[in-house]
């Protein structure tokens, strides 16, 4: 199973590879069925393609963003006000807390990371602590009951420290862009692997060029 690499845009296999594919192709009849040997359509190239670049556009920029200490900070400083403290039980408790924190630009981030009261006890003093040290909580990833340091490194700041923020072009997308990649060009190689398209089977009436 040699390749073949001088014309990859019609067959990456060579001669022999070709002629043992193309017998084989002949010689099963799959059930009755028949199989012909076509391009694919380039309309049903375009609609992958369109349907990626949707899926995109669609999720920019909430797609693959992660929780951070600061995202949820303003519920940690609700938790002690009069009202939620009034609360009848947990779940009247955190209604009351995302009541009071809706009409921000990180509602959108706060639906897609919903929590509940125990998840914001767990939380809750790591948060207080670092907001007692002075550090940016945006360099802070919420990751199940611990609040870690993000895993980004960007820039440093003139106090020498670095930020761990998340950049605008990476929500997601870079994990993303590689596994399209990856399978884009896995079906690539499968595809081209098998006889040109100028070749068309016979199903048993001898093949044809």
């Amino acid at each position: 199973m040699s390749w073949k690499f001088d014309a990859p845009l019609v067959t990456l296999s060579d001669d022999a590879t070709t002629k043992k594919n193309e017998a084989l192709w002949e010689a099963e009849d799959l059930g009755g069925l028949t199989e012909d040997n076509n391009p694919v359509p380039a309309p049903v190239v375009w609609l992958v393609l369109l349907t990626v670049l949707t899926a995109f556009f669609v999720t920019f920029p909430l797609w693959g963003q992660r929780p951070t200490a600061a995202l949820y900070a303003p519920y940690v400083d609700s938790m002690d006000k009069p009202e939620v403290l009034a609360a009848k039980d947990d779940t009247e408790a955190m209604q009351k807390i995302v009541a009071m924190n809706k009409g921000t630009s990180s509602d959108a981030l706060l639906e897609r990371h919903p929590l509940t009261m125990d998840d914001l006890r767990l939380i809750k003093d790591q948060i207080k602590a670092l907001e007692t040290k002075g550090v940016d909580l945006r360099d802070y990833t919420v990751v199940g009951d611990r609040v870690v340091i993000a895993n980004f490194e960007g820039n440093y700041r003139p106090d020498g420290t670095r930020i761990r923020q998340q950049p605008w072009w990476d929500k997601g997308y870079t994990i993303d862009v590689f596994y399209l990649s990856y399978f884009f060009l896995a079906v690539f190689l499968m595809i081209k692997r098998l006889p040109p398209t100028y070749w068309q089977p016979r199903h048993g009436h001898g093949a044809s060029h």
